[in-house]
């Protein structure tokens, strides 16, 4: 029996561990749409040892489920957090920021006791 979570989400929900914004799971959809057997694939949200504050976050399309994974579903888009990232991420928001520097996902993390000049890792 897997122990992996499965949980559908709304925004009238507080049950999500991460909120993925609109915005964001547009830009997913979009990246998503040249994309064979779609309905496979989750946006893999994780926290990994590395970075120049500690720790970096890590966004990227998987079509794997992995023991202990914490699945929802926003906007449309299947969210995967394996169970070592889960401690460091609730309460996190994921956004698409676009701006004349810069384009790309964001998370605003609450758990986060500080972060490098890069923006790209956290401490926790």
């Amino acid at each position: 029996m897997s122990a992996d979570t499965t949980v559908e989400t709304t925004p009238e929900t507080s049950e999500s561990l991460v909120t993925l914004t609109e915005t964001a799971a547009d830009k997913v959809r979009g990246f998503l749409a040249d994309q064979p057997d779609v309905d496979e694939i989750a946006l893999r949200v994780a926290v990994q040892a590395g970075g120049c504050a500690g720790f970096r976050y890590a966004l990227f399309f998987d079509d794997r489920q992995l023991d202990g994974d914490l699945e929802e579903t926003q906007h449309g888009i299947t969210v995967r957090i394996d169970k070592m990232s889960t401690p460091y991420l609730g309460g996190s928001v994921i956004d698409w920021k676009e701006s004349l520097e810069a384009s790309g996902f964001s998370i605003e993390n609450p758990n986060s006791s500080g972060s490098c000049a890069c923006g790209d890792s956290a401490t926790f």
